[in-house]
Parts: structure tokens; sequence; C-alpha cells
């Protein structure tokens, strides 16, 4: 998959100056195609000097390439940023992305997944704990469930594939950004597609907030 051009996806803040005032420096954020719509809101809610600059989500299809793609992506923006971070986890790199961090002196969000930015990783360790059939949605899974689970799966052409791929499965888990009522629609609808009851956990963006807040210098605001 080819990464996406330098130019933000979103902005945050003003970059403009007048007088003697220097403009402020702004910081290129590499994210996860999952992630990038709610950093670039949270950067523009903060007014963050952070410009996004996503690869495609479906590339967590593919993890073994993400690794790859970031290296291409954070080199050409080098050159147009004095400061490039990581807005991905490890995302089932298995270390392969903390070595393209190390070798470019690069910064990433903590945590295994996407799922700990939301909920934490200790809640995340205790819905498998309680039931190991766990199966996990964040608002951008439920808002593109028919792309990302049903056609990349291939359950669209052949839903005979639902038992292999979700068999073992015992209940969806939708770690809830945003629960709005029509949210909570396709979230129910996604569920039943895969045959499997829902919980509703309501995380909203207050962890993955924090976790951007650290990884360019800043201190977010209260409440």
């Amino acid at each position: 998959m080819s990464s996406s051009p330098i130019g933000p996806t979103s902005t945050s803040g003003s970059s403009t100056c007048s007088g003697s005032e220097q403009i402020e420096p702004r910081t290129a954020l590499i994210a996860c195609g999952a992630l990038a719509q709610p950093a670039a809101r949270i950067a523009a809610r903060h007014q963050w000097p952070i410009d996004v600059h996503p690869l495609p989500p479906l590339l967590h299809n593919r993890p073994e390439r993400i690794a790859g793609e970031v290296r291409v992506l954070a080199e050409r923006l080098a050159a147009a940023y004095p400061t490039v971070v990581v807005g991905y986890a490890d995302c089932g790199t298995y270390g392969a992305l903390d070595a393209v961090c190390a070798d470019l002196g690069l910064r990433r969000l903590p945590g295994l997944h996407c799922y700990d930015l939301y909920a934490g990783a200790d809640r995340i360790e205790r819905f498998f704990a309680d039931q190991p059939g766990t199966y996990l949605l964040t608002d951008f899974l439920v808002l593109s469930f028919a792309r990302t689970v049903e056609q990349e799966l291939g359950l669209d052409r052949w839903p005979e594939l639902r038992d292999a791929y979700f068999g073992s499965y015992t209940r969806v888990v939708w770690l809830a950004q945003h629960p709005t009522s029509e949210l909570r629609g396709l979230a129910e609808q996604a569920a039943a597609r895969i045959g499997l009851p829902l919980t509703v956990v309501e995380t909203g963006e207050g962890r993955l907030t924090r976790a951007i807040a650290d990884l360019i210098g800043v201190v977010p605001e209260v409440g």
C-alpha cells in the first residue's frame, strides 16, 4: 500500500504570525488510519500544532507491512517537519515498529494495540480474562464494519465463513468513544451479522488525548 503524500489530512491551531512573533513549529503525526480522525479532532480541540498524516486503516489486516510504511512516510516527512511522531501502538508488528522508531529516533503511542488507548491495557486484559472469546470494536470499526470486516473477510460473498472466523467468539464489546444512537444501532447490526451479543463500554477519548499529549510533549487541559 502506498503512503499518503506530505500534506496534512487535518491541522490544528494557527501557524501564522505577525510582527516579531515566531511561527510555532508543527509536528507531523503519522497516524493509523483508524486513529487519524480522532487524533485530528483532539488536536483541533486543544489547538495543538499537529498535522495528521494517515496511513491506510486496512494495513491492520497486513500488520507485517506497518513498520515499512511508517518508515517510508517518516523519512519523507522529516524533510518538512522538525518533529515526526508515530500514532500507532505496536498493532501486531511484534516489535518491528519499535525497531523502526529506534532507528529513526521516533516516539510512538504506548500499548499493544489501539484498544489500549481507549479502554486502558489493564481493562482490556480483564475483558479477555473474563471471556477469552471477546471481539472488540471501536467507533471506527463500527462505522466501517461492512468494508473492513465483512468485505475484507469475504463474509459478504461467502456467509458460511462466519463460523470459521467467529465460531470461537462469545461476545462483541464495543469500546464506545461517542455512544450516539446512530453508532449504537450500527454496533448492534455488526454484532448481529456475526451472531454475537453486544456489550457497550463507554470509554470516551480521555486516554487517547493524554497519550497524544505525552507524545508531543504538551499538557492537556483538564475537563
